[in-house]
């Protein structure tokens, strides 16, 4: 396949460039240098950026602009075009998947404020958690999902209110107050100047309109546990004294609020990121 064929493709068609044909375009750009030709292989693999970056989105925190992830995609794009070695076998897709992926975790796990040490045992428990359901067909016991763990049940506890604590922190964007009936923080994030700029105080307005709707439709159950864990700033273990039920119970609690709150907020979420 000759180069004029590799490049004669209109651009705004939707038909991918096949493999030959970005090895044609990759091989003379590697010989010759030409941005020209480099610039068309970043716009040949532009949509690989944005499907990676929108795969991951559902685990960024709410304070995150995606158009940071898609910066950082494309400079990992165009670093693996200009490190791309055929000899290795991967095609320049496959090579470009594995650095675009990486980086975007990369900058994903900079902009968690979380130690991964706390990560990784959230994952660590949900994995014992569910693996106990499925061999038991019911969710575990506090001492039993810590048995499974390895630990004892009040480091069970120490490191699901670190967690608890750091999901906290990323609701900070979703906004919570310090009364009794309304959870509302976005009145606590400092905003500089942009307090003086109507249109900014018309979105922040609007994004508190939007949160305490959303809240006031959640079970009043959930709202207790929220109000508790976040304005109270008790543990589980606390909220699930004064409720009367179990810590894995308000655990499920939470993790459903969470839920609710982020599936009923979705559509509004660069509202959020605006005031955040």
């Amino acid at each position: 396949m000759s180069l004029a064929t590799a490049t004669a493709r209109p651009t705004g068609t939707r038909r991918r460039m096949s493999a030959e044909d970005v090895l044609v375009l990759w091989t003379e750009y590697d010989r010759t240098g030409d941005k020209a030709l480099r610039d068309r292989l970043v716009l040949t693999f532009a949509p690989l950026v944005k499907y990676i970056v929108y795969k991951k989105v559902r685990e960024m925190p709410a304070r995150c602009e995606v158009e940071d992830f898609i910066s950082c995609g494309l400079e990992a794009l165009i670093q693996s075009i200009d490190r791309y070695d055929p000899a290795k076998g991967a095609t320049l897709e496959q090579y470009a998947w594995t650095r675009i992926h990486g980086a975007v975790l990369d900058e994903l796990r900079r902009q968690d404020w979380a130690p991964r040490s706390v990560r990784r045992w959230e994952r660590d428990i949900e994995r014992a958690a569910d693996a106990f359901t499925t061999l038991h067909g019911r969710r575990p016991k506090n001492d039993e999902l810590a048995e499974a763990c390895g630990i004892s049940v009040d480091e069970l506890r120490r490191h699901r209110d670190e967690v608890t604590r750091s999901d906290m922190t990323s609701l900070n964007t979703l906004v919570l107050s310090d009364d009794e009936t309304n959870i509302e923080r976005i009145d606590t994030i400092a905003s500089g100047d942009l307090s003086s700029d109507p249109m900014h105080a018309t979105a922040k307005d609007e994004a508190k309109d939007k949160f305490r709707a959303a809240f006031a439709r959640l079970p009043q159950r959930e709202r207790e546990v929220a109000v508790l864990l976040y304005v109270k700033n008790l543990t589980l273990a606390e909220i699930g004294t004064i409720l009367g039920v179990s810590e894995s119970r308000v655990c499920q609690i939470h993790g459903q609020l969470k839920k609710t709150l982020r599936q009923a907020l979705t559509a509004d979420e660069q509202l959020f990121q605006l005031v955040a």
